[in-house]
């Protein structure tokens, strides 16, 4: 579905992503794992056409889309739900679920209904505004708005960045419900034991490097693994 091929990439003359290669099936949950500053998100915001990579290609679905608008990319199938969650704090639940369906023609009510199954709490708070929500909430909200554009690829930074342990479990059971269900999942995590537990493959960032690819059952029972992000 996804394939990354040889991408470097750069903050004025800072060389962040050096040669990395990596490619996502149809139906998988693959990890990006690594220490804060390993170069995760900046991967994810190239492949969303957020940032340009100097050299390399990226192509989805066959097709090569290495200089295509990221507004583009939303519209062919692929959703990025960014660190930090970037809602429309000043909208309502309800408001920004309707801006994840901005580019679709088509009724969108039954999707919106479909989401608050899925997450029974927004639909509790559909008419809040969104800046007021607990920061579970808010990261449910992010990943509802990104699955209102019926995405064939959901790239998700950092779900669980400053949630509780109860919260983090909470939206891990739900990226697995939605693997279940039939998306596809590009997951960058600092969480590398939750990553790892759900993941069917991985790789393993080191200084915008890959140093490790493999299962996520490989890599978790990786010895360097264990030291360096399990705590083993």
């Amino acid at each position: 579905m996804l394939k990354v091929d040889h991408i470097n990439v750069y903050y004025g003359k800072i060389h962040a992503i050096k040669d990395v290669s990596f490619e996502v099936n149809d139906g998988e949950i693959v990890a990006l794992i690594g220490a804060n500053g390993a170069g995760k998100s900046t991967i994810l915001k190239t492949v969303s056409g957020l940032l340009r990579a100097r050299t390399g290609s990226i192509s989805f679905h066959d097709e090569t889309i290495s200089h295509t608008e990221a507004h583009k990319l939303l519209a062919k199938g692929l959703a990025h739900v960014p660190e930090g969650r970037r809602i429309f704090l000043q909208m309502t639940v309800l408001e920004n679920l309707e801006m994840g369906a901005y580019i679709r023609k088509d009724n969108f009510k039954s999707d919106i209904a479909d989401i608050f199954r899925r997450f029974p709490r927004l639909e509790e708070r559909k008419n809040q505004i969104a800046g007021t929500l607990s920061g579970g909430e808010q990261q449910m909200l992010a990943i509802g708005r990104a699955l209102m554009s019926k995405p064939k690829l959901l790239m998700l930074d950092e779900p669980s960045m400053g949630l509780a342990p109860i919260l983090v479990d909470q939206i891990f059971g739900i990226i697995k419900e939605l693997h279940t269900a039939g998306t596809t999942i590009l997951l960058v995590e600092q969480n590398a034991e939750k990553a790892l537990a759900i993941a069917d493959r991985a790789y393993v960032l080191e200084s915008g490097r890959i140093a490790l690819s493999g299962t996520g059952e490989e890599l978790a029972a990786s010895d360097k693994i264990k030291k360096a992000y399990l705590g083993g």
